[in-house]
């Protein structure tokens, strides 16, 4: 009986091997193209999107990515406190894979209760007693009162002063007729309790015709005086969704075809101002000054918006010069970027887009009123301030 030689079992072994990792390949591509079919076949709702990448990779700080840099380059250890690589990949992973993280404690309930999530935000800036308990916000009327046939009676009409009943100041800088100042209402139906009789629950504090639009016709007479033209958008945002029967989240996609189309208008425009006002209640919106009552004001960034750190470097000069003139006015500046949130806000319309929420559900229209003077104040310097820088240096031969 005739046996093998040893190496053609050896060559045997040899062809074995390679016909297994070819088919290893293939199976792998396979994999990959079936893979690779399954998620661009899925409906878009299924896919992976950017919102899902970005998310994920926004787990991971700054920090990290440089940390792992110094574990190949050691030199990076010099620039790491304590002089070596902390990559902190534990608590990273656990956020990554349960959004918990070990420094926020909010992540630990936020999927848990009701409600939480109003509080899932970033405080950029924090002003006078600000905290995650009392972060600005504004909940969803129920449909019915958004219907205006449904409205409720007026009361305390007859204290509100109207901005064209106060004589105007001439002021002593103009913008010399451009009105570089939009002002604008995405929530335009936001109303106060004092001024609806029978009504005590903040959720149905909505009508159409006393609401936060009177704050921006003050704010608007209030930049005149300062010299700063500035123009009023009296576009009925929700009375448009409510012939096009849209729903409340709507709402800005609404305000910013009228913002869009008073830019076009306009070339002048350089700042776009939509007012809102908070739903907490008076002892979070309330701040006494100088023995003056006013409604406490809050910025609020879109996170999600490409120009966010333009605007809130433009919050955060605002804030500064309001403690100042004005301590305690100011909330402070809050990031809203979460998955859940609009995180816009047609702030990527302009690096000089605001969004500011003036008082609450139980302030009067005089304690708000005080506060769009003392935002005319600060924002009139801060404006004249970069007007001036903006002006080319005279030579010594003009």
């Amino acid at each position: 009986m005739k046996r093998n030689r040893p190496a053609d079992f050896v060559a045997v072994i040899h062809i074995s091997t390679i016909i297994k990792g070819l088919l290893a390949i293939l199976a792998t591509l396979l994999l990959f193209f079936a893979v690779s079919g399954l998620l661009t076949s899925l409906r878009p709702e299924y896919r992976l999107s950017s919102e899902s990448v970005n998310t994920v990779t926004n787990q991971f700080s700054g920090k990290v990515l440089f940390s792992l840099i110094a574990n190949e380059n050691h030199y990076f250890n010099h620039a790491l406190p304590g002089g070596q690589a902390d990559t902190g990949l534990g608590k990273q992973i656990l956020k990554a894979s349960t959004n918990i993280s070990l420094d926020d404690p909010r992540s630990l309930l936020g999927r848990e209760l009701p409600g939480f999530s109003i509080f899932d935000n970033q405080i950029l800036v924090a002003g006078k007693d600000a905290n995650y308990t009392n972060m600005p916000y504004e909940s969803a009327p129920p449909l019915d009162v958004l219907n205006e046939e449904r409205e409720a009676a007026l009361q305390n009409v007859d204290t509100i002063a109207e901005p064209d009943q106060i004589p105007s100041k001439q002021p002593s800088l103009t913008t010399e007729g451009r009105k570089v100042v939009e002002i604008y209402h995405t929530h335009n139906r936001e109303s106060y309790l004092p001024y609806l009789k029978g009504v005590t629950n903040p959720n149905q504090a909505y009508h159409s015709k006393i609401n936060v639009t009177k704050l921006g016709a003050q704010l608007q007479k209030d930049l005149e005086e300062k010299g700063i033209g500035a123009s009023l958008n009296k576009t009925d945002i929700q009375g448009q969704m409510n012939k096009k029967g849209l729903t409340y989240g709507k709402s800005y996609l609404e305000s910013r075809t009228a913002v869009k189309a008073a830019m076009a208008a306009n070339q002048d425009i350089q700042y776009l101002i939509d007012i809102h006002r908070d739903s907490k209640r008076k002892k979070d919106t309330t701040r006494v000054i100088n023995g003056k009552t006013y409604a406490r004001i809050a910025f609020v960034i879109g996170g999600k918006n490409t120009n966010y750190e333009k605007n809130a470097e433009l919050a955060g000069k605002l804030h500064k010069a309001m403690e100042k003139k004005y301590p305690g006015l100011s909330w402070g500046i809050s990031l809203q970027k979460k998955s859940r949130q609009n995180g816009i806000y047609n702030q990527d319309l302009s690096g000089n887009a605001l969004l500011i929420e003036i008082g609450g559900v139980d302030n009067t229209f005089e304690e708000m009123f005080l506060t769009t003077d003392a935002f005319a104040d600060v924002f009139s310097e801060i404006y004249w301030n970069a007007q001036e820088v903006s002006k080319p240096a005279k030579t010594s031969s003009e």
